[in-house]
């Protein structure tokens, strides 16, 4: 039996969505997708075009008012449709848009929310793509940007203007792991008629910024999510009517720049979600761990499970408690000729790689000021306190943490990272 548009909605349940006692992994659980002769996962779409039953429901198509209908693959497809909706569950949001990249979901929501004059106020600390995309590339289009200490509510709301449309920020920042109130943020956002856009990319299923506020939610698939370090994904999650406009066929942002998933990554990315929250729980974990382990050696260590981080107390209102702080943390040795050499012994002792990105399920160690942060100015990074010491941890799924800290300790040694002559810890 042929079937054309159609989303086979009697076979896929959508969860409800509470704001009250959020619980993300619920929603992703409660998701049930058939394939096509009974599969327990959905048949992955591999065509980038769709043919109509009459002229007239293409037509209808291309004007957008024939619900269910697939017209091309670089506006939508059934593989890519059945994974946003897993993540918009996830996330609290009416729907959400998958792309290529990060950047593709990035870059598309912010051309689509604003023009010409506009103002965009952003963190100072985000990813250095963005960092790059908002410094220099927007002005190409007379979109202007102001860096500030998201921190500082006061701070933000001192720099909206009359032409300011949005507010972006990360919900745990790169790579500074600062902690945005989401909460100050969205009541600010909505006192001026301005849009909050949060990548949350570091901490998904801790963090829930949509149902903190957020207008629109967006991620680097690439990260946590998919896991597993072999394709790059992003999705932007939003309202229904957003969503619509980002795929416009005339003026949408998503649909005219390009950024298009191919179906198989979806279908692999969506195989992916489904173990998330079992992932979170153990990067949280173990980075926990090391956190406290490093900070009583007298490193100088960031991580928002730790009390002497500057926002502890916000990220335990915000958080959903059981997915933990996130398997982020930095340390800091002092110089980047110990940075280099504690990352190189550490990969020689197979305790993770020298590599940028996140959400490996081995642990992935970098030198921001010089790799994913490097697009920013070097007296922009010293401002930020960002230092050449400073090295980032994506911590892994080690089953055996303890042994790796004691690896990672002994490796700190051998450096004289430890030493309390000569190390940076003794002059905190």
């Amino acid at each position: 039996m042929l079937v054309f548009c159609s989303k086979n909605k009697e076979l896929r349940n959508k969860p409800k969505l509470y704001k009250m006692a959020f619980k993300p992994a619920n929603n992703i659980q409660d998701l049930q997708y058939f394939g096509e002769f009974g599969g327990v996962n959905p048949s992955i779409s591999d065509s980038s075009t769709y043919t109509f039953l009459s002229a007239k429901t293409m037509f209808d198509t291309f004007e957008g008012n024939a619900d269910g209908c697939y017209l091309y693959s670089r506006h939508s497809s059934p593989s890519n449709l059945y994974l946003g909706e897993a993540l918009a569950a996830m996330e609290g949001t009416e729907t959400a848009n998958v792309s290529a990249s990060g950047m593709g979901a990035i870059t598309s929501t912010l051309l689509q929310l604003c023009g010409a004059g506009d103002h965009i106020i952003s963190s100072r600390t985000i990813y250095g793509g963005t960092y790059a995309f908002l410094k220099n590339f927007t002005p190409r289009f007379n979109i202007s940007t102001s860096f500030v200490n998201i921190t500082n509510i006061e701070e933000v709301e001192a720099c909206i203007t009359k032409n300011t449309k949005v507010i972006f920020c990360e919900s745990v920042s790169n790579p500074l792991l600062e902690v945005a109130d989401l909460p100050g943020l969205s009541k600010l956002a909505k006192a001026h008629n301005l849009k909050l856009v949060v990548d949350n990319t570091f901490s998904p299923l801790s963090i829930s910024p949509a149902v903190l506020g957020a207008d629109v939610v967006l991620h680097s698939l690439t990260k946590f999510i998919n896991g597993s370090s072999d394709t790059v994904g992003g999705v932007v999650c939003g309202t229904q009517e957003f969503i619509n406009e980002l795929r416009n066929v005339n003026d949408g942002a998503s649909m005219l720049l390009g950024s298009t998933m191919d179906s198989l990554r979806a279908a692999s990315i969506l195989k992916n979600l489904r173990t998330l929250h079992i992932r979170i729980q153990q990067h949280s974990k173990n980075a926990l761990y090391l956190a406290k382990k490093f900070e009583a050696d007298g490193l100088k260590t960031v991580y928002p499970g730790l009390k002497s981080h500057p926002s502890h107390d916000l990220f335990k209102r915000m958080m959903n408690p059981i997915y933990g702080f996130g398997g982020m943390l930095t340390i800091d040795v002092g110089s980047s000729e110990k940075a280099n050499e504690l990352m190189e012994l550490m990969q020689n002792r197979n305790l993770g790689y020298l590599a940028v990105s996140l959400g490996f399920y081995k642990t992935l160690f970098s030198a921001p000021g010089s790799s994913t942060s490097s697009e920013i100015p070097e007296d922009e990074q010293k401002a930020m306190g960002l230092s050449n010491g400073l090295i980032r941890f994506s911590i892994g799924l080690d089953a055996d943490i303890e042994r790796t800290y004691d690896m990672m300790y002994d490796s700190m040694k051998i450096l004289n990272i430890l030493n309390p002559k000569n190390s940076y810890a003794s002059h905190l």
